[in-house]
């Protein structure tokens, strides 16, 4: 895991910052400047055009995760990889624009009755759409040549500086929603660009097609990768599109504005661990490409323990204090189960570390398809019940359950098929310290300890007794070594004198 952590670290550290410019963006000036309708306008477009963006890469993002590390060869521009896959980005583009033009009227008609402003400005998903794919496309193209810290810089801290500029040109009355709404698009190109050029500058794309010479016997490999990868990969994100999408329908805008800000929220909370995955996923190529299922399976069995305290540690930060964090937004306090629901599912995804990049990246990866098919099956099937019944709630109840069904199927299949699983006897203690502390806080919430205090002072006395009786416990019986072991290094490394 040393190289994991080096990387992991960097990317973290710039995640966090991120977070934080992203926190206040979404948290803070969204809902200060905007109506609840326009945040979930805002964020359905967000939504729908990272969904444009995993349609039209035609799968070339996952072949360059799996395939770049056997045709890394800077004497021969490493046969043209980058180039063949933007290509193939450009013909997923142009057929799926078509697409959406040739149903531009049933789109229209879809939600003309409970999200009318979506029928507005629907079409800059397209421009959105390719704004991501490319610049997913160049970020995993960097990440192959291990060179995570620019792509991450540019998505968590840059661009999120540009869309504060423009919330903050937005409160001085400068411009006006509309004109917001199109720059906040035009600005998610400007990353995109940047990582072009510097792709460019380090030599690493060539404008001729004679540089692809990819060898004949691997293009069929190649094909059929990409477009299972393809298929598969497209779950996670179907699924929050498709409960955004169909709130959207059924209930209306300001319910999708309440619910794609839980997710935002539920998402933040995952920042850690997704640049866990980050760096671990190239690895796990490499381990593959060796053969080495003790390194394989040590990175699951670590990924999964720090997954499991990340997702504990965020659920404890936001579900203590709730009632009084979402008294500053009583318009959005209709998401409070909601956060508690979808995160039931997010702390499995993440307890069952990287079963997906696992199952992905090994040469049984066409069984993937069904899981993937399982998963989109029942959330939409159960959105199709739940969410005319129970509204917001509905939609996460069933997005909660198909991700357990999902990773418990899935976590199973690995394990038979290659004796690999994710869990230990030590994550015990891990879960129970977390049932200790979601008791204590029922029972401070139930019999009202600090009624009538100043909210404030209640957040802050919550959050320490977190710190007092979560993460204390883990540091003092170390019930998590991968942490305690780099904090203790972190901490030596930092604050204790070098001897001359």
């Amino acid at each position: 895991m040393g190289v994991v952590q080096k990387e992991a670290i960097k990317t973290t550290v710039l995640s966090f910052i991120g977070l934080s410019l992203g926190y206040v963006n979404k948290a803070i000036l969204f809902i200060a400047l905007l109506t609840v309708e326009q945040v979930g306008l805002m964020n359905l477009i967000i939504t729908v055009g990272l969904l444009f963006a995993q349609l039209s890469n035609l799968g070339s993002i996952y072949s360059t995760w799996r395939f770049f590390p056997f045709f890394r060869n800077e004497a021969k521009n490493h046969y043209g990889f980058l180039l063949m896959n933007m290509l193939i980005v450009i013909i997923g583009i142009i057929i799926f624009t078509i697409l959406i033009l040739l149903f531009n009227q049933s789109i229209i008609n879809f939600y003309s009755e409970k999200s009318k402003l979506f029928t507005h400005y629907y079409l800059w998903i397209i421009p959105l759409g390719i704004a991501n794919i490319f610049f997913m496309l160049f970020e995993s193209y960097l990440r192959g040549l291990y060179k995570n810290v620019l792509p991450v810089f540019l998505q968590e801290i840059f661009l999120r500086v540009l869309i504060f500029i423009l919330l903050l040109l937005l409160a001085a009355k400068f411009i006006d929603f509309n004109q917001f709404f199109i720059a906040h698009a035009l600005v998610y190109f400007i990353p995109c660009i940047v990582l072009l050029i510097y792709l460019i500058r380090l030599k690493e794309l060539k404008f001729s097609l004679k540089s692809i010479t990819i060898p004949r016997r691997f293009r069929k490999i190649l094909v059929i990768f990409s477009m299972m990868s393809y298929l598969n990969s497209l779950a996670t994100l179907l699924v929050i599109s498709m409960d955004a999408m169909m709130i959207a329908s059924f209930i209306g805008l300001e319910a999708t504005g309440v619910y794609t800000t839980i997710i935002y929220l539920t998402s933040a909370l995952m920042v850690p661990y997704r640049a866990i995955v980050r760096v671990s996923s190239t690895l796990v190529a490499k381990y593959w490409q060796k053969r080495d299922m003790i390194g394989m399976k040590d990175i699951y069995q670590r990924s999964s323990s720090i997954g499991l305290i990340i997702g504990l540690l965020g659920f404890l930060v936001i579900y203590s204090p709730i009632n009084e964090l979402f008294s500053f937004i009583p318009a959005y306090k209709s998401g409070i189960n909601v956060f508690v629901i979808l995160m039931i599912g997010k702390i499995f995804d993440m307890y069952s570390g990287l079963n997906g990049t696992i199952f992905s990246t090994s040469k049984s990866f066409r069984y993937d398809l069904i899981f993937t098919i399982i998963l989109c099956g029942l959330v939409y099937g159960l959105n199709i019940i739940l969410i005319p019944k129970y509204g917001i709630d509905g939609a996460a109840i069933s997005t909660s359950f198909a991700y357990i069904v999902y990773n418990v199927l899935r976590c199973g299949f690995v394990y038979y098929l290659f004796g690999l699983q994710p869990f230990n006897i030590k994550q015990i203690r891990l879960i129970s310290l977390f049932s200790m502390n979601v008791l204590l806080y029922y029972f401070i919430n139930h019999y009202e300890l600090f009624y009538n205090w100043n909210t404030l002072l209640v957040i802050i006395i919550k959050e320490i007794i977190i710190f007092l009786g979560f993460i204390v416990p883990i540091w003092l019986f170390n019930l998590e070594p991968e942490i305690v072991n780099f904090t203790k290094n972190t901490y030596q490394k930092w604050f204790t004198p070098t001897r001359k």
